[in-house]
C-alpha cells in the first residue's frame, strides 16, 4: 500500500474498540483494504469512522457514505452471542496471525465451535463439488492423517471434497488437531442445505468462520472473498480434483499470490474432474499422495521462510495536517493521470512528484468517494462515473 508504515503494537482496549472495527466492516461500500489503509493512517477504527464524511467529500463524493450506526452493530453481536458465535475483530490477540498478513484480511470474523482450532497450523484441501468415489477417499484419508498429526483441514463445506475433508478430520478425533470451514455466507447460513449434520459437527466439534454479517445468504460473489480466507489461513492449499474452471483453481491462485504452498494429487488424463489438479502439476505444484507427503513437503510444520507482518500504522504524528494540505495541492493532478486504464502507484508518485502518504491519502478519498478501482499489482484506474 502506499502509506508509510511502522511497526507497532496495537492491542484491542476493549468491547467498544471491537464496535468500531464491527461498524467500519459493515459501513457501505469500504472494503478490507481501505479499511487497512484507514486504520494504518489513524490509528483506530474510532478515528477512521470520524474521518469518513470528510475523506469521502474531498475525493467528490455526492451523496453521504453509510456508516454503520452503532445500534446495527450492537445487534449484530447480540445476535451472535444468541447463535453460540462470537466476533473477533483484526487486533484480537486471537485472530488468525496467517490471514493477518494479509493486506486485504477481513477487519471481522465470526466464529463458531473452537476458537483455539486457529491457533494450531493449518493446512486448506479442496476440490471438485462433483467428486468421485476415489477422490472422496482419497481426501478423507488425507484429512484423517493430517488431522492426526496435530494439523487443522481447512476447506469451504461445499459438496464433494470440501465435504470429504472435513468429515474425514472430523472423524479422526484428533485432541490437537481438527477442521475448520469457511462459509461464504453468515455464519448461521446453512449451505448446501444436505451437509446440515456436518453443519452441525462443526459447530461444536470444529469450527466456522465466516466473513459475512449473520444472515447473509450465499451469492456467486461471495465465493471467492471466501476462498481467499481458506487459502489465507493456511501453510499450503492441497487439491484433490478439479476442472479446468473450478473455484478450487482459484483457491490455489489466491494461495500463490500469498506466499503459499500449492500441492495437487495426480489424476486420470481421461477424467475432466482431474485436469486442473493435473495442470496445476505440470504448472510447478508440488505432487502428493497422501498426507505424509505434505508434511514432508512443509518440513513437518516449521516453515521458517512463511513470515507473519506485526499490526501496522501509519505515524501520523505531527505529519497529519501537511499530508491532508498537500493532498489538497496534487489532487487534481493526480486525477488527470488516472483513467480506466490501470496505472501502477509507484508511477503515481513518480509523475506526481508527492510522497507515497500524500498520495496514499489522494487515492483513500477517491476510494471512499466510489471513484476508484483497484488492481493486482498495485495498480489503480478511475471509475468514470462518481458515486
Amino acid at each position: 500500500m502506499p502509506l508509510k508504515l511502522r511497526l507497532c503494537s496495537h492491542p484491542m482496549g476493549n468491547p467498544q474498540e471491537r464496535l468500531d472495527w464491527l461498524r467500519l466492516a459493515r459501513s457501505g461500500g469500504i472494503g478490507p483494504v481501505t479499511i487497512r489503509d484507514l486504520i494504518a493512517y489513524f490509528g483506530t477504527a474510532a478515528k477512521a469512522l470520524d474521518a469518513l464524511p470528510d475523506l469521502a467529500r474531498r475525493g467528490g463524493r455526492s451523496r453521504p457514505v453509510r456508516i454503520c450506526a452503532r445500534s446495527e452493530a450492537e445487534r449484530e453481536i447480540e445476535t451472535l452471542e444468541r447463535l453460540g458465535a462470537r466476533l473477533v475483530a483484526r487486533p484480537d490477540p486471537d485472530y488468525p496471525e496467517a490471514l493477518a498478513a494479509l493486506e486485504d484480511a477481513p477487519p471481522v470474523i465470526t466464529v463458531k465451535g473452537r476458537a483455539e482450532l486457529l491457533q494450531a497450523p493449518m493446512i486448506a484441501l479442496v476440490g471438485a463439488r462433483n467428486a468421485s468415489a476415489n477422490g472422496r477417499r482419497i481426501a478423507a484419508d488425507m484429512a484423517a492423517g493430517l488431522a492426526r498429526a496435530g494439523a487443522v483441514v481447512v476447506s469451504g463445506m461445499a459438496r464433494g471434497i470440501d465435504t470429504a475433508a472435513h468429515l474425514g478430520a472430523l472423524d479422526a478425533k484428533s485432541e490437537s488437531g481438527g477442521t475448520i470451514a469457511v462459509v461464504a455466507g453468515g455464519i448461521d447460513v446453512l449451505y448446501p442445505p444436505e451437509n446440515a449434520q456436518l453443519f452441525d459437527r462443526l459447530g461444536t466439534k470444529g469450527l466456522i468462520v465466516a466473513e459475512a454479517a449473520p444472515g447473509t445468504e450465499p451469492a456467486a460473489r461471495h465465493f471467492p472473498r471466501r476462498n481467499r480466507i481458506i487459502s489465507g489461513l493456511s501453510r499450503a492449499v492441497v487439491v484433490v480434483e478439479a476442472a479446468l474452471r473450478s473455484g478450487s483453481l482459484i483457491t490455489a491462485r489466491f494461495a500463490l499470490d500469498q506466499g503459499r504452498e500449492v500441492m495437487a494429487v495426480p489424476g486420470s488424463p481421461l477424467d475432466p474432474r482431474c485436469r486442473g489438479a493435473n495442470r496445476l502439476i505440470r504448472d510447478g505444484a508440488r505432487l502428493v499422495e497422501d498426507f505424509e507427503q505434505v508434511l514432508e513437503s512443509l518440513d513437518g510444520f516449521n516453515r521458517p521462510d512463511l513470515k507473519f507482518r506485526e499490526n501496522l500504522k501509519f505515524d501520523t504524528q505531527d505529519t497529519e495536517i501537511n499530508t491532508l494540505s498537500e493532498a489538497d495541492r496534487v489532487r487534481d493532478e493526480v486525477l488527470s493521470l488516472l483513467g480506466p486504464s490501470p496505472v501502477m502507484v509507484d508511477e503515481l508518485v513518480r509523475q506526481c512528484h508527492c510522497s507515497p502518504p500524500v498520495l496514499g491519502m489522494v487515492l483513500l478519498e477517491l476510494d471512499l468517494a466510489g471513484r476508484l478501482e483497484r488492481h493486482p499489482g498495485n495498480r489503480v484506474s478511475l471509475l468514470m462515473q462518481a458515486a
